[in-house]
């Protein structure tokens, strides 16, 4: 892991992996520390401080956390019921090489992770534990994807959370809002939490 600073009250933590990122991510979720937020990305973490905090001080007590568990594993996963009727369920399963009947079904008994978050609010890139995951984003991005359509890319699953481009094969839709200004907190996927896929009829 590398520190290094990020602004005038930030550090950023660098990775090899993804699941460098989630082990340490879980780590740090349960370690007292003087830090306003946590911010997973794929290869980072940021730490923000206040300003009354130390940096240097900080940075030695992030190298001093052992890294954890893959993150996720506390408490029961967030179900998501979805429904696998996308558009480009035959040719994500093509790339995979398996037919769409198998990628339905590993894609619900995968152990799926929030990662991180990002591109928009709400939306959340899961990362799986017991498959090998690798789907080519579309050649030719639309300029509408659905909100609440069900979506792989490269190691990656998520659901959008409105209406927006996108360039992820599309794989179904969520039953569900991920994005919701009225619910506490608005997103249901959140970093480190466990997810798991329930298709619904």
């Amino acid at each position: 892991m590398q520190i290094r600073p990020s602004g005038s009250y930030g550090l950023l933590l660098e990775f090899e992996s993804l699941e460098e990122v989630l082990a340490q991510y879980a780590a740090l979720q349960e370690t007292e520390l003087p830090v306003l937020d946590l911010v997973p990305a794929g290869r980072t973490i940021l730490a923000i401080a206040d300003r009354q905090t130390d940096l240097s001080t900080l940075a030695g007590l992030l190298s001093a956390v052992t890294p954890g568990e893959h993150a996720g594993h506390q408490g029961a996963p967030v179900e998501v019921p979805v429904r696998y009727d996308g558009e480009d369920l035959a040719d994500a399963a093509d790339l995979l090489g398996c037919s769409p009947q198998d990628l339905v079904r590993r894609h619900q008994e995968e152990e799926w992770t929030v990662a991180f978050c990002g591109f928009a609010p709400g939306f959340g890139y899961l990362a799986g534990s017991r498959f090998e995951w690798e789907v080519p984003r579309r050649s030719t991005p639309r300029t509408k994807v659905p909100a609440g359509a069900l979506a792989l890319a490269g190691e990656f699953t998520g659901v959008y959370p409105r209406e927006s481009p996108g360039g992820w094969q599309l794989i179904g839709h969520a039953l569900v809002n991920v994005f919701d200004l009225d619910r506490d907190p608005p997103a249901l996927l959140v970093p480190g939490a466990a997810v798991r896929f329930v298709e619904q009829s």
